[in-house]
């Protein structure tokens, strides 16, 4: 059975991260060593120049570095008929929006529904249809996700091309004894399209962008796009399919560009087998792409109004460290320097840019299996110099959540409790702990509600007495449940968990554990929702036990700074629920994304969209997504 583009993507994001704490401590190998933090402040970047010199940097490199870098991979809008009130994409930092699967602009809805374009009339609930569908050719682009800035539509995507045939020879380069390559057919390539879409029923393709590589991220800045790909070489020595390449289809009648070595740049020390490109364009205009490439990778991005942040970890026998690259935006795209700290970052939340600072939190990891861990936070000027910085928080445990809300900081660490941290940086030469709380389980993710509340999204956990092999008993630690928090931060020194909830048993999880985007909040109107996928454990002398499927949708809440959550309504889109213990429903109907337009809520998922009263969650319309 094929299964829906989104559970893939769902199974393989969970795959990584069960996986890296393995690949971590298998190549984490210090301990006790202090990484002194390196900046690198020349932004004039040497070029590679040749293929010689490509291969003499390369071959360099692999002699220092013996281990593989683990590398993963305000709008205006003015429609007359669009309602003045309605929700945006959950972002990290105002007036930079990211992509996601479903954008609307106040009237319409436009999803990335697995290989389909779908545009939806929206609004008023009770005229809802589909207006435009597009379905790709799943042979040559794959859509991903999409943004929407007045009356353009930027389509992200990916699509395989050949590089050569099967059991053809690589011709030329440098042959490598008794070593095993890949054989590698295709190459990833990230596709963008921008339609016109004044009008909706006849949206007109207005531009197509190709370059090479996986897709990582990227964001637009009102009507500024940028855009970040890894491509990694797989034998470089072999002198085919090294050099990078783009197509426009306003350069050239969009054919095929190499970009020559000359025009690649490498940092002098960080050198790797693989590209990171970085792309960007303004959509209302038909210059030429600006596709600046490095011989790097990224793994996490960080992006403020002014500046891109490009962060990725480092695995040697010695080192555990990350390295960051600034690019500056303000006219177009510029390196302007780099960095090397001890640690690694989470995610994107784990950096921060604030008057004139960057604030990053890491965890190191020990070199030897089951090791003590440590967290740190750096605070570095503009030029990626140290200032300050906090190290060796939180002994043993490592980050599970961090935000950065001005000149305060939260982290949010985890072992067998959640301990929260609350961290004054208002004087970035000497960051200090004001105070901290610990609790059972963990937070996620982290979302401001007011100056003095924060609302934590994570697991609950239990310790439950097993017996060991060796008929000894002993206590261990087991998620149990979605766990919902709010958080009083009033008194820095001494935060509150106010309210909690708790949400399912063992085996319950929801896409805000890992995706920010998922979350739909509107102080103004109390509500914040997320979709959330249920089990219940029915023997709970069976701790381990996963329990039974109960109910996939979305929970709605409200909040009361005095009384605390309460549960204001669930919707759901499953119309049948099957015998299947672990999943007993039809994943077409999984809820992902929630919105609202005035004083209607809409849950989207693959095959329906409902539209909901935002007081009554009351049905008012829904349409299927045939």
């Amino acid at each position: 059975m094929r299964l829906p583009i989104r559970l893939r993507n769902f199974l393989t994001i969970m795959i990584i991260i069960l996986l890296f704490p393995i690949v971590v401590f298998a190549n984490a190998t210090y301990k006790d060593i202090k990484v002194k933090l390196a900046a690198q402040n020349s932004p004039s970047l040497p070029s590679v120049g040749s293929y010689e010199n490509f291969i003499k940097l390369l071959e360099k490199s692999e002699k220092i570095k013996p281990f593989y870098k683990l590398t993963f991979t305000t709008d205006e809008r003015a429609l007359k008929t669009a309602a003045a009130d309605y929700s945006n994409t959950n972002v990290q930092v105002d007036g930079v929006d990211e992509s996601d699967i479903v954008k609307t602009d106040g009237e319409y809805i436009y999803q990335v529904n697995n290989e389909r374009l779908l545009i939806v009339k929206a609004y008023p609930a009770e005229e809802m249809q589909v207006v435009s569908q597009i379905k790709y050719d799943l042979g040559a682009f794959y859509p991903n996700d999409l943004y929407v800035y007045k009356n353009n539509l930027v389509v992200i995507g990916r699509k395989y091309v050949n590089i050569r045939k099967e059991g053809s020879p690589v011709e030329g380069g440098k042959i490598i004894k008794n070593v095993i390559r890949p054989i590698v057919i295709t190459k990833p390539v990230t596709k963008v399209l921008v339609y016109d879409i004044s009008n909706k029923k006849n949206i007109k393709i207005k531009r197509t962008i190709e370059v090479d590589g996986d897709y990582l991220t990227s964001r637009m800045i009102n009507s500024k796009f940028y855009m970040i790909t890894n491509k990694y070489l797989y034998d470089y020595r072999a002198n085919q399919d090294i050099k990078p390449m783009y197509k426009d289809s306003v350069y050239r009648a969009g054919r095929e560009n190499e970009i020559d070595f000359k025009d690649i740049k490498y940092f002098p020390g960080y050198v790797e087998p693989n590209y990171i490109l970085l792309s960007s364009f303004d959509i209302l205009k038909d210059d030429k792409a600006d596709i600046q490439t490095y011989l790097g990778s990224g793994q996490n991005v960080y992006a403020s109004l002014n500046n891109i942040y490009v962060a990725v970890s480092e695995y040697s026998y010695q080192n555990n460290n990350t390295i960051i690259y600034k690019f500056n935006i303000k006219d177009g795209v510029r390196y302007t320097n780099s960095a090397k700290i001890q640690g690694m970052l989470l995610n994107q939340f784990s950096m921060d840019e604030y008057d004139g600072y960057f604030r990053v939190a890491t965890t190191s990891f020990s070199n030897v299996i089951g090791g003590d861990t440590s967290n740190n936070l750096y605070i570095l000027d503009e030029n990626m110099n140290l200032v300050g910085k906090l190290e060796g928080l939180a002994e043993g445990e490592n980050i599970k959540s961090a935000r950065f809300l001005k000149d305060k900081v939260y982290l949010v660490t985890y072992k067998n409790i959640d301990p929260l941290f609350v961290i004054d940086a208002s004087n970035p030469k000497e960051p200090k702990v004001l105070g901290y709380l610990k609790i059972p389980g963990f937070s996620t993710y982290l979302h401001p509600y007011d100056e003095n509340h924060i609302i934590g999204f994570g697991v609950n956990t239990k310790d439950v007495e097993i017996t060991g092999y060796d008929g000894k008993p002993f206590t261990t630690t087991i998620e149990s449940g979605l766990k919902l928090s709010l958080f009083d931060i009033t008194d820095f020194e001494n935060p509150k968990e106010q309210d909690t909830i708790i949400i399912g048993g063992r085996g319950s999880y929801s896409e805000l554990l890992y995706n920010h985007k998922a979350l739909l909040f509107s102080k103004e109107k109390n509500i914040f929702a997320f979709p959330v996928t249920i089990f219940e454990t029915a023997n709970l002398d069976k701790p381990f036990d996963y329990g039974k499927f109960s109910f996939q949708g979305v929970y709605i809440f409200g909040v009361d700074v005095e009384k605390g959550l309460n549960l204001k309504g669930k919707i759901t889109h499953i119309t049948k629920f099957g015998d299947d213990k672990y999943i007993g429903f039809d994943y077409n109907e999984a809820i992902h994304r929630i919105i609202y337009i005035n004083d209607v809520i809409y849950t989207i998922s693959d095959k329906y969209i409902k539209a909901s009263d935002i007081n009554t969650f009351e049905e008012i319309n829904k349409i299927e997504l045939k």
